[in-house]
């Protein structure tokens, strides 16, 4: 297989920051450390508020701008491999053009899944939602508004959609698309996507946080607070649980005003707001459990395999990708998603089991040793673009 020297990496950011900006910088890191020459075509959301309605709509189905820019980039500097984070909205599927215009195989990252879906999460009025799932255009994605709440910003979406589904885009101009988990990969083949062309590569944890020692006498929940994170469900639970195992909340969001009435009320129910990652590894490593109560198809959950760098087992909802990723009385415990009962039950069950809890420490571990470390998905990451370099897929 070819050697790779030179990497273009491509990546919009967002207004605010996200998984994907948190991947592409971590990849980057990962190339660069390991002697790779890495390129980087940044653009950034924030310059949506300087663009009339008419241009981001163009610049959304194909970006002239990014098109020119990128396929000068590529033919000066000349990569091996391109590879895609995040297109959407400015630089558009028009940079996939630009790339293969110049015959550099490209990779496509996807951390959501707005190739079927308007709103990219298969979520809707808080229950998981496959309407537009298949559907060419993806009309009920515009009929209820899921893009920002409006159907024209929706109707925008389902446009570059629809016009790059008929340019036969997303079959033919990308060689590889790289997702993270094995319930990923079989709704984006659902969805229409070469099989052959879809690989498996999860997120990584680098550096190595290290071992946690569990004895902080908490549980922990980190991440957005907001309805299809499951906020809802896992307070409720510790309303049930009534003070026998106290929860440490680490984030923020809309549902913030919720968690805070909660704490005072509830007793061993505390709000953090936002942390620090250095303290987001010290308060999982003295937790006793991570719990991961998200009730929409996530891609992956990266919090969860930190959680497992630890040694910290994770109690997850029996939905999507974290499903696949803990692995129920091994690597943490499953309860049914929007269920505070059951969740309230598992925690119970981890508190009248010491030894398993313990047990399952041991075996979080393993897993973020044997999965989730650099080295493993630095090797996985050559090999795809060894693979697609060589023109195999």
């Amino acid at each position: 297989m070819e050697l790779i020297r030179t990497v273009l990496l491509v990546h919009e950011y967002y207004q605010q920051p996200g998984g994907e900006d948190e991947a592409f910088a971590a990849e980057s890191g990962l190339l660069e450390d390991r002697g790779h020459r890495v390129l980087r075509y940044v653009d950034h959301n924030d310059r949506i508020k300087d663009i009339g309605s008419l241009s981001l709509v163009r610049d959304t189905i194909w970006s002239s701008r990014a098109y020119r820019e990128l396929r000068e980039l590529v033919r000066t500097e000349k990569p091996q491999v391109v590879h895609f984070h995040n297109t959407f909205p400015l630089i558009s599927p028009a940079a996939y053009y630009a790339a293969k215009t110049e015959g550099v195989p490209v990779v496509q990252t996807l951390h959501n899944y707005r190739l079927f879906c308007t709103n990219a999460y298969f979520f809707r009025d808080g229950h998981v939602c496959e309407d537009c799932l298949g559907k060419t255009p993806p009309w009920p994605g515009v009929l209820h508004s899921c893009y920002r709440g409006s159907r024209a910003a929706s109707g925008t979406v389902a446009a570059m959609l629809t016009t790059h589904r008929a340019l036969q885009t997303w079959t033919k101009m990308v060689d590889t698309y790289i997702v993270l988990t094995n319930f990923a990969r079989q709704k984006f083949i659902q969805g229409g996507l070469p099989a052959q062309k879809v690989k498996v590569k999860p997120h990584f944890v680098g550096p190595d946080p290290g071992l946690g020692e569990g004895r902080g006498g908490y549980a922990l929940f980190v991440g957005r607070l907001s309805p299809e994170k499951g906020v809802d469900t896992l307070l409720s639970a510790w309303e049930y649980i009534g003070g026998e195992l106290c929860l440490k909340i680490v984030g923020d969001g809309p549902l913030t005003p919720r968690v805070t009435e909660v704490a005072r009320r509830v007793s061993g129910v505390e709000w953090l707001g936002q942390q620090p990652l250095e303290e987001v590894y010290r308060l999982m490593g003295g937790a006793h459990f991570l719990v991961f109560p998200s009730e929409l198809y996530e891609t992956f959950g990266r919090v969860s395999i930190e959680a497992f760098a630890k040694g910290t087992p994770v109690v997850a909802s029996r939905i999507g990708a974290i499903a696949e990723l803990v692995d129920h009385h091994r690597t943490g415990l499953h309860f049914n998603p929007g269920d505070p009962k059951d969740l309230a039950a598992r925690v119970e069950w981890i508190l009248r089991h010491p030894l398993e809890l313990a047990r399952m420490r041991r075996e979080a571990r393993t897993e973020f040793e044997a999965k989730y470390t650099a080295e493993r998905n630095y090797q996985m990451l050559r090999r795809i673009y060894e693979t697609v370099a060589a023109g195999r897929n």
